[in-house]
């Protein structure tokens, strides 16, 4: 079954049509992302040459997918919406309550006794509302959706900040929070800021022991974790061309943890034959003829760097393997250069697990290019040091990669197969070896290695690397060992030198799956019942936020003034809490339990100023809460970078945080925070950071004349009785004014 057909031939119908008129006015040849974004702007608004990482526009995807851990506030926003069924087609995957712990088998069968009320109530509003359910155990959401949605040339939003993913199959797909998932499910126009264009021209070939990971890898240490916020990079060149279309999906899911807004690939023939693959020769056909239209015009490729605003070469000939990490994904190093940082860091050198999977890397070429080295360490009979986990990234996946005996080579060398679902790579990991209280090292093929990360232990030095980089430590052992110039001792004392990794982009003989877990809605969904036991600790029906009461914020306490890198891990940590992702306000006493006071150099520790006592930051806003007092929270650069979590802004919003201000934000964060009614604003000067005292009282005024692009002031009034005032800047348009005074965006959608 070929999913919305009909919706593909649809777009791809109007696509050169829409594209030509965009040449026209605008006179001038067009990127593939311009050409996109272009034919999929919301009837009536006009094409023009739109001030990039300024101007905000309003689009018209195509289609909108949701993980289980996000859909669960996404669907209850939806039922307040007055919707009976959604406007695109829609998905529902459960992949992230799943916790990774004995193996595949029973882990799958905790998880569907722990988190049935959950999935009951994913299944019943999916069915209900006309939307796609995957079930758990079906896989990972941006594997499945590659393998079954993702085309070229159409535009998706997902509730996950990997949805980028899709962009390996030439599809603008970009991560968002539950509300704007609303917004389109809800038949609104969705609105995003022009982004800016990186280009990314890749020459040459990839061989031996590089892999598309290392391209992402490179690119990460080039931008930094920031360096992509409002952008979208582009990848084109004969280099492009040569790659996998699920090398593709890797590079354009890990562009997240630079904070791009997506990333995207041309159409090519790697692109049709995965399509192909997967059953979806319709599609590869349709897309073959308007190719032209799904690739930059060859004016942009020949002279790039008049079209980008930035322009990136990378040889693919010439890269290194990449090593990044630990505790940031843009700490880059080549593997030439890996052993000596680890030694000169302090790293713990002993590799204590292995983890090949996650969203980013668990494909059937990533699965093959690994097996083959660790088939090697057998045939060698050289023994694997580390512990080995496995997670394939779907069913189709795995039960093709059973099939071909690949797993049974995995777990010949000891590897546990956990289940197709998110798992360590997003803290669902029960590790049982005894870490806790020391330094530690992992490796993995995942996308992000912030501390407590993986694990929940703030000891362990995570390193993001491929899967076949992975593989060959894990054999190791040892984070120095070099598979490109060391050798390993065998069980008879010999030494050994790995062979490069080989493997297959698609299964030779072709995918194949038993049950792929896809459960369709009813055709008429007006019967669903779907119910909410009030008494329930995990769901919670969502009450409408408070509409702005018209008035300056005056006197407002600090709540927390938080201290270097604050990700919506920090805001709103996963692991455990994801059971909770239904029910705000139990979920809330997660909130900001991570950042680090700058006052004290302690997390979940900060003054109350009533006592003058330390107190967990969700019982000091509670407190104040109970009181009728709004706070503060004031933080530093690219503030909730990372997961798309709408939870990290719910939850402020919830305990009647009125004010974040910061010295810049994260894309995703920052329009989850206007979603919700939140007053998001930046310092002008960032030294003002610094006036910030302990025991401030915080206003904000202007508020009444709040405009587009005007600033406001921030007046302090310090516990010693002396005022110090400054300007704070917002990006506000008057759409997300409107937000702001309504209490949320879907109050003013009501």
């Amino acid at each position: 079954m070929v999913f919305d057909i009909d919706m593909i031939r649809k777009v791809y119908e109007h696509l050169p049509e829409k594209i030509k008129q965009a040449k026209d006015i605008l006179q001038r040849p067009l990127t593939l992302t311009e050409k996109i974004l272009f034919s999929h702007l919301w009837p009536g608004v006009p094409v023009k040459n739109y001030q990039r990482a300024g101007d905000y526009v309003d689009f018209a995807p195509d289609r909108v997918a949701m993980q289980d851990a996000t859909a669960q506030m996404a669907l209850l926003q939806l039922m307040n919406s007055g919707r009976t069924n959604v406007a695109v087609p829609s998905t529902v995957h459960c992949d992230h309550l799943i916790q990774a712990y004995k193996n595949a088998e029973t882990d799958l069968e905790t998880a569907n006794m722990t988190n049935k009320e959950v999935y009951e109530f994913l299944r019943d509003v999916s069915n209900k509302y006309g939307i796609g359910f995957w079930k758990p155990g079906a896989g990972i959401i941006h594997q499945v959706v590659l393998e079954n949605y993702a085309f070229p040339g159409g535009m998706m939003v997902g509730t996950d900040s990997h949805t980028p993913n899709a962009g390996g199959l030439g599809m603008i797909a970009i991560g968002v929070g539950g509300a704007d998932a609303v917004d389109v499910m809800a038949g609104l126009p969705w609105e995003l800021k022009m982004p800016k264009l990186i280009g990314v021209k890749l020459t040459g070939k990839l061989s031996g022991w590089t892999a598309p990971k290392d391209v992402i890898l490179k690119v990460a240490g080039i931008l930094t974790v920031k360096g992509g916020t409002n952008a979208i990079i582009e990848y084109f060149g004969e280099g492009a061309a040569s790659l996998s279309a699920t090398g593709k999906g890797t590079i354009c899911n890990m562009g997240a943890e630079v904070g791009a807004t997506t990333s995207i690939f041309p159409f090519d023939e790697k692109s049709a034959a995965y399509l192909e693959s997967t059953g979806r020769k319709e599609v590869a056909d349709e897309a073959r003829r308007i190719m032209e239209h799904l690739q930059p015009d060859p004016e942009v490729v020949a002279d790039p760097v008049k079209y980008y605003d930035q322009l990136i070469e990378i040889n693919l000939s010439t890269l290194e393997p990449h090593i990044n990490g630990p505790f940031t994904p843009d700490a880059a190093y080549t593997i030439s250069e890996f052993g000596k940082a680890v030694k000169e860091n302090n790293y713990p050198q002993k590799m204590e697990v292995g983890l090949i999977g996650s969203c980013t890397n668990s494909s059937y070429e990533d699965l093959t290019r690994a097996v083959s080295i660790v088939k090697q360490a057998r045939d060698e009979s050289v023994p694997v040091r580390a512990q080995f986990l496995i997670n394939p990234g779907s069913e189709l996946v795995r039960y093709t990669a059973e099939r071909d005996g690949v797993l049974e080579v995995f777990e010949e060398a000891g590897a546990t197969i956990i289940a197709n679902a998110c798992g360590p790579c997003i803290g669902q990991w029960k590790r049982e070896d005894e870490v806790k209280d020391r330094p530690n090292s992992i490796v993995t093929s995942f996308n992000r290695n912030f501390a407590k990360r993986n694990d929940g232990n703030p000891n362990t030095h995570a390193f993001v690397t491929s899967p076949e980089l992975v593989a060959a430590l894990t054999i190791a052992g040892d984070l120095c060992f070099n598979p490109l110039t060391d050798t390993l001792q065998n069980e008879r004392g010999e030494w050994v030198k790995l062979a490069e990794p080989t493997g297959f982009e698609m299964p030779p003989a072709g995918y194949d799956v038993k049950d792929a877990g896809y459960l369709a809605p009813s055709e008429d969904g007006s019967s669903v019942q779907v119910s909410i036991d009030p008494n329930s600790n995990r769901l919670q029906k969502l009450e409408p936020f408070p509409a702005w009461n018209g008035g300056d914020y005056i006197g407002l306490p600090l709540l927390i003034k938080v201290k270097g890198k604050c990700t919506t891990d920090h805001i709103s940590m996963a692991g455990p809490w994801l059971r909770f992702r239904g029910h705000l306000d139990n979920i809330s006493d997660n909130m900001l339990i991570g950042a680090v006071n700058a006052f004290n150099d302690s997390t979940n520790s900060v003054l109350d100023p009533g006592t003058m006592e330390y107190s967990p930051v969700p019982a000091l806003a509670r407190k104040f809460k109970s009181e009728g007092v709004g706070s503060v929270v004031v933080a530093e650069e690219n503030y909730g970078e990372g997961s798309s979590r709408e939870h990290a802004a719910m939850e402020p919003r919830h305990l009647n945080v009125k004010v974040i201000l910061v010295k810049s934000f994260a894309r995703i964060h920052e329009t989850n925070l206007k979603k919700q009614g939140m007053l998001a604003l930046t310092f002008v000067n960032k030294e003002d950071y610094d006036r910030v005292r302990e025991r401030d009282k915080i206003s904000v005024k202007g508020l009444k004349e709040f405009t587009p692009g005007k600033n406001l002031t921030v007046e302090l009034l310090h516990a010693d009785g002396t005022k110090e005032s400054f300007e704070v800047a917002h990006t506000y348009n008057e759409q997300q004014i409107e937000w702001f005074k309504a209490g949320s965006a879907l109050n003013a959608m009501k």
